[in-house]
């Protein structure tokens, strides 16, 4: 398969790798593309800079800040990102509340919120997943019981991906508990400085602090931050992960990790051969690549899908997208032997200038392994993506 652009979309091309070239910084652009952590001055900053030229949400309306692009410069703007190795614009803001704010909130909401998502002056997370309830999500239990022109809310949400730094957090809560469990969830913007919102970390695999569990103890909230209708959140949390889900295909970030892949297997050695010449690892590494560049043909297609919102095809790439980067770590853990094993958390977070044993480009690659185990998990495990794809496609 070969992917043909137009003149018109090489010249966008163009366009962005120049402006990459001039504006990203290279402490980012290192950091990035040695799997050291990110703080969140690094994403603000990134993020900031993205939004001065206007193209922080090529995927939002003209109206609201978006860039007008097609659906292939999108691709292309993604593409090239991922290829000079920028940090990622967060999802939770302009990827994800944002678009559930633009279908469903009011005119008063979307003036407030959306602005500031824009140009990331509100750090947003999730709160969706609870401690019974992940996949099946509508099992869900914190409570927001309306007392005048305030819910109080009471529970508790897990894995909530970087929100120690929050300000704003999105919320799926039960407002009546005498209907259908899926009929009786609303969907609350809670500010984290409220009062009763305590924030506990939780240490992953990989020793790194990105995942929080979040608790509500009689926090107040106004009715105002209600979203759409009251009961009808269930509704809003399925448009959500669908933009969630589409993603986490990350196209672009596996093929930049799959020319670090190449670069890593060129580097060892096998019989005196670099492993990459190997024909067994060899055929894996190009099964990947094929994979990836069918990903990549289906994503394409998906987004071209101008004026929809996805649709289970989100599911298909979600689950191929996670399976491809956690073959591609492998691949890098497999590269390298026992060189991979040991990792530096000092090295990653920027306290010292190599890594351990002096390996730069190994030191992480033992965390960076740990970390993409969840990508099968999150936004709705791939099990449950696969019950979706038979009911809404299959029709099983």
């Amino acid at each position: 398969m070969d992917l043909q652009y137009t003149p018109e979309e090489d010249a966008f091309r163009d366009t962005v790798r120049a402006f990459l070239d001039s504006h990203l910084p290279a402490q980012l652009q290192r950091k990035v593309r040695g799997h050291l952590r990110l703080t969140r001055d690094d994403y603000v900053r990134w993020h900031k800079i993205v939004a001065q030229q206007g193209w922080a949400a090529p995927n939002w309306p003209v109206e609201y800040g978006g860039t007008g692009w097609t659906a292939v410069q999108r691709h292309i703007w993604e593409d090239e990102c991922a290829r000079a190795a920028t940090p990622p614009i967060l999802p939770f803001g302009v990827n994800m509340v944002a678009p559930v704010i633009m279908a469903f909130a009011t005119e008063a909401q979307k003036a407030h919120y959306l602005p500031r998502i824009l140009n990331c002056d509100d750090w947003w997370c999730q709160g969706y997943s609870e401690p019974g309830a992940g996949s099946d999500l509508a099992s869900l239990k914190t409570t927001a019981v309306r007392e005048g022109d305030d819910y109080i809310v009471n529970g508790q949400k897990t894995w909530t991906t970087l929100g120690q730094h929050a300000d704003m957090i999105f919320c799926l809560v039960r407002t009546d508990t005498t209907v259908r469990k899926q009929e009786g969830i609303s969907f609350l913007l809670i500010d984290m400085k409220t009062p009763g919102v305590q924030v506990r970390p939780i240490i992953m695999l990989d020793e790194d602090h990105e995942i929080n569990e979040v608790f509500f103890d009689n926090v107040k909230v106004p009715v105002a931050n209600l979203v759409g209708q009251e009961n009808r959140g269930w509704t809003y949390a399925k448009y959500l992960l669908g933009h969630e889900r589409t993603g986490i295909a990350a196209v672009g970030r596996s093929k930049r990790e799959l020319a670090f892949l190449k670069q890593l297997a060129m580097q060892q050695l096998k019989k005196g051969e670099p492993l990459l010449r190997d024909p067994a690892f060899a055929a894996r590494v190009a099964g990947v690549e094929i994979e990836l560049l069918a990903l990549e043909m289906t994503v394409l297609r998906v987004i071209s899908e101008e004026g929809k919102g996805p649709g289970p095809q989100a599911s298909m790439l979600k689950i191929r997208g996670s399976e491809i980067q956690q073959q591609l770590t492998e691949l890098m853990v497999e590269a390298l032997g026992p060189q991979a094993l040991p990792f530096d958390p000092a090295y990653l977070e920027g306290e010292e200038e190599h890594g351990a044993g002096g390996n730069d480009l190994g030191a992480p690659l033992a965390a960076y392994y740990f970390n993409y185990r969840k990508t099968s998990i999150y936004g709705g495990s791939n099990e449950i993506q696969k019950n979706i794809i038979t009911q809404m496609i299959l029709g099983l």
